[in-house]
């Protein structure tokens, strides 16, 4: 750079000596122009080496300030708002007119209430006890008089195959039949059934004996 710099002050120098007419104080002034002129552009040159270094080099590293002076706050979570469901409500739903769940009776049925003996009564062969059977009448239609009572299977204990009901039984009515009975020579469970039965009906109940001969 200075060599370059002399050398411009020479070529300034042989300019200003080659034009005629030329003191020496403006050939000096001439010559501090010019090394005047040198510097600045040595400047110019020196700031753009510069920012092109700067430029060319790595990108700096971001660097994070905390600030320490304030207390950090914390932000509460927002959740979500839970809306209550209605609550579940049941209809009941009334029965159809049908009656599809009502029991329809029959027209022609029976039961048998105050059994005697009762069930598993012990006897030795050939004791004897009563039979009383309480004949019901569960249906819808009234009984004409003459209703059987009739032996149907087992050992026969009652010396009788047949009884009839002399009397009209209505729907509810109650009709007893009381008969002598005797304990079979055969030992062990035994039972006696009989069944109750119209004119033109089928068999409507069966009332029995269940007794233990020792």
């Amino acid at each position: 750079m200075q060599k370059k710099l002399m050398l411009l002050v020479v070529l300034a120098f042989l300019v200003a000596s080659c034009l005629p007419g030329q003191s020496a104080e403006e050939v000096q002034a001439q010559i501090n122009t010019a090394v005047a002129q040198t510097m600045a552009a040595q400047e110019q040159i020196a700031e753009s080496v510069a920012l092109t270094v700067q430029a060319q080099s790595p990108l700096a590293t971001a660097t994070l300030e905390v600030d320490t002076t304030t207390t950090p706050t914390s932000t509460p979570l927002a959740f979500p708002t839970l809306t209550a469901l209605a609550p579940f409500t049941v209809t009941p739903v009334p029965p159809s007119s049908g009656g599809g769940s009502v029991i329809r009776k029959l027209d022609y049925s029976c039961d048998i209430a105050g059994r005697r003996p009762f069930d598993n009564t012990e006897f030795n062969p050939g004791d004897d006890f009563d039979i009383k059977w309480t004949i019901i009448n569960t249906g819808t239609k009234t009984w004409e008089p003459g209703y059987d009572v009739k032996y149907f299977s087992g050992p026969n204990m009652a010396g009788y195959t047949l009884v009839e009901i002399p009397v009209e039984m209505k729907p509810g009515a109650q009709y007893q039949i009381v008969l002598d009975g005797t304990a079979p020579a055969d030992k062990g469970f035994q039972v006696m059934t009989w069944t109750v039965s119209g004119s033109g009906t089928a068999q409507l109940c069966y009332p029995y004996v269940a007794i233990i001969v020792k």
